[in-house]
């Protein structure tokens, strides 16, 4: 190899590095550093497509109950446990037929192809399942608020967030520990 080419080579070899490198980056930033979903970012992308793709999807939004209290009463690293418990059971009821991903703090969200095909009674006894920390256990609970795609007059990701929100508030005026379809 003559130095005319080493010399053109080192500078696409720099290049294919820092690409590499930037790509592992953005696929970090897309992933909850604490529980391993999706981010807001690399959710919605998921979940547009799949509310485009199937009609019977439907959106959920996910808020622990009581949630300062528990990070105040059994402390930070409890505090920890919690969203990673819940995230790994929401993901595991999501299973091949939809994505989870977390909002922040104790939000989190989900999409799946075909409510029909889904327990939404699993999910809530799931999700209020007591933690086993530290040779304790912290009782959880999430109230839990689901839009039917179909019930929209345009299948759209926002609006669908906005009436699965309203069911979640809905769900906790009810007491909490609940979970309520927009309709």
């Amino acid at each position: 190899m003559d130095l005319n080419t080493t010399a053109s080579i080192v500078p696409l070899l720099g290049w294919a590095v820092h690409g590499s490198l930037l790509t592992r980056r953005l696929a970090a930033a897309r992933r909850d550093p604490l529980t391993g979903l999706h981010t807001r970012a690399g959710w919605t992308a998921r979940a547009e497509h799949l509310i485009r793709r199937y009609p019977r999807s439907a959106v959920l939004l996910v808020n622990l109950d009581h949630f300062k209290p528990l990070n105040d009463t059994h402390g930070h690293a409890a505090g920890d446990a919690v969203p990673t418990a819940t995230a790994a059971r929401l993901r595991a009821w999501c299973g091949r037929n939809g994505t989870a991903g977390r909002l922040g703090g104790d939000e989190f969200v989900a999409v799946i192809r075909d409510l029909e095909a889904v327990d939404l009674d699993a999910l809530n006894a799931a999700l209020h399942r007591p933690l086993d920390y530290d040779g304790l256990s912290v009782p959880l609970a999430a109230s839990v608020g689901v839009c039917p795609v179909a019930d929209l007059a345009v299948p759209a990701l926002t609006d669908a967030l906005a009436a699965a929100d309203a069911a979640m508030y809905a769900a906790k005026g009810r007491g909490r520990r609940g979970c309520r379809t927009s309709r």
